[in-house]
């Protein structure tokens, strides 16, 4: 599996999900979709629009990846993972073309979703790229609707060493005709979708020129934005229970994803954007995204884990109130390590860790990576332990921050 070999266990083109696709009769054209690829962001966006879609009636299918503890998790139908039963059945009814054809995880997973969808008669599914986008195995479909949410330096190794050629991959969602909403945009991607819209035909929106957050607030498990709609001045206020700032910009992408749909004849309320924005987690179990689960003392979990992610992350500890700052974290071998760990306050306690995979770095390599730039702290064979030691450090008024990586927030456990 990518997530626990990493670049290894990547096939690079699309012939496998097609020949998968084919046997199982095409699922992935038998129903609407809007498809979804990013640096960072994509699965907040992917969670808020499947909410809101399932609030104004819609039966929604929604694909993201990886899991945190639960392989379901990935495929859903109005917040509802899929059936263990149907996973299981569909693995053995396939097993002798993956002998065959020898499918990377990935590849199964993303047919065994297009069936499942397909069967579900969902009304519309949202799907979120794995990596990448114009190889990634999700990228058979023709959607509604296209959505880049931002480009950043994340796995490099795969997608391209400049903006401009992640930009290139991530662009790859961007199909004939279909309209493309572009959330964040920096002048070295910005020429690079605009040329892969053209060549298309394709219709690019440009979320940042639709609206801006005039102001926002945030307390413990809420988000409040003011959000001025620039064609007509118009100011709404919005609640997210992702209480994250950096929420923000992810809820002007998906709004102009939104007014797309719309135009295309999808019929969302004010009304249902609203009540599904305040209960993204409960309408879809997104979970990781500065999800506070605990008080006295407070532990954070984030799954920030690249460079990007991380500023957002340090820039929410300083809207934060807290006496004393505990960090555990741990990361995989193919982040751009040094970058990440530069980024981090140098007056926290920290809890270096590793998830069980493969592809962890070892938490005392992380650590000695770590006092290089005068970070310091204990290490810890597993997640469990340094959280465990975290909260024997920590005061009631203390915040412990869990993150670094999506495996090492799923391993913890405070039940």
């Amino acid at each position: 599996m990518f997530s626990h070999l990493g670049a290894a266990a990547m096939k690079k083109d699309l012939t496998n999900t097609t020949a998968l696709c084919r046997h199982l009769g095409n699922p992935q054209n038998t129903f609407r979709s809007v498809h979804i690829a990013g640096t960072n962001g994509k699965g907040s966006v992917s969670h808020m629009l499947a909410a809101v879609l399932q609030t104004a009636g819609y039966k929604t299918g929604l694909y993201t990846s990886p899991h945190l503890r639960d392989f379901r998790e990935r495929i859903k139908v109005n917040g509802v993972m899929i059936e263990q039963d149907f996973v299981v059945s569909f693995t053995e009814k396939m097993k002798p073309l993956i002998a065959k054809l020898r499918p990377s995880f990935f590849e199964i997973t993303v047919a065994m979703m297009f069936e499942y969808f397909s069967i579900q008669k969902v009304d519309i599914a949202v799907i979120e790229t794995g990596l990448g986008g114009r190889l990634d195995s999700t990228n058979v479909i023709v959607p509604e609707l296209s959505v880049i949410t931002n480009i950043g330096m994340d796995h490099m190794h795969i997608l391209g060493n400049t903006l401009g050629e992640i930009a290139f991959e991530k662009a790859g969602i961007i199909k004939p005709g279909v309209p493309v909403v572009a959330g964040e945009v920096l002048p070295q991607t910005e020429s690079v979708f605009a040329a892969v819209a053209a060549k298309n035909g394709s219709l690019m929106i440009q979320a940042a020129q639709r609206r801006f957050a005039d102001a926002y607030s945030y307390d413990k498990k809420m988000l409040s934005v003011d959000m001025v709609h620039l064609p007509d001045r118009n100011k709404q206020t919005y609640r997210l229970d992702l209480p994250g700032v950096y929420q923000v910009k992810n809820l002007i992408t998906t709004l102009a994803a939104i007014d797309q749909l719309r135009l295309s004849g999808w019929k969302i309320p004010e009304q249902c954007v609203q009540q599904g924005m305040a209960h993204v987690r409960k309408l879809t179990g997104l979970h990781g995204r500065w999800e506070i689960i605990r008080e006295q003392p407070a532990v954070v979990l984030d799954v920030a884990h690249n460079e990007d992610g991380m500023k957002q992350v340090v820039a929410q500890l300083e809207l934060t109130d807290y006496r004393r700052l505990h960090i555990v974290i741990g990361m995989v071998k193919d982040k751009e390590v040094e970058k990440v760990i530069q980024l981090l306050p140098k007056d926290a306690a920290y809890y270096f860790t590793k998830a069980q995979i493969p592809r962890a770095m070892p938490e005392e390599q992380l650590a000695a990576i770590a006092a290089a730039h005068g970070l310091h702290g204990h290490s810890f064979s597993s997640v469990q332990q340094a959280v465990q030691d975290a909260l024997g450090h920590a005061h009631n008024d203390d915040l412990i921050l869990v993150c670094g990586s999506v495996f090492v927030v799923g391993e913890v456990n405070l039940s």
